[in-house]
């Protein structure tokens, strides 16, 4: 497996991790205007925008999980199965 490919892929993942930020804007955009619509609700929307904030944040670990996975791991897996199909494709198996 060619180790740039394995940059492309762990780039897409931040990419899209970073994409997050737009949801958590749009999160507290609208947690904002509802608060700003009706004043009494403003601990009940608080707590919902930051659970949801919460949640979307995840998202953004979780794509930085896989791009450290992808760059710290995967090479390595991938020249270990390398160096094993090595001699079966030598061999002719």
């Amino acid at each position: 497996m060619d180790l740039g490919l394995v940059a492309i892929g762990a780039g897409i993942a931040v990419g899209l991790g970073a994409l997050s930020s737009i949801g958590e804007g749009l999160i507290c955009a609208h947690a904002i205007d509802g608060m700003a619509r009706n004043p009494e609700m403003q601990s009940k929307l608080q707590s919902t925008m930051i659970l949801a904030v919460a949640l979307d944040e995840s998202t953004a670990i979780y794509a930085l999980i896989v791009a450290i996975l992808l760059i710290f791991v995967f090479p390595g897996i991938a020249a270990d199965a390398t160096k094993a199909a090595i001699p079966a494709i030598t061999l002719g198996l």
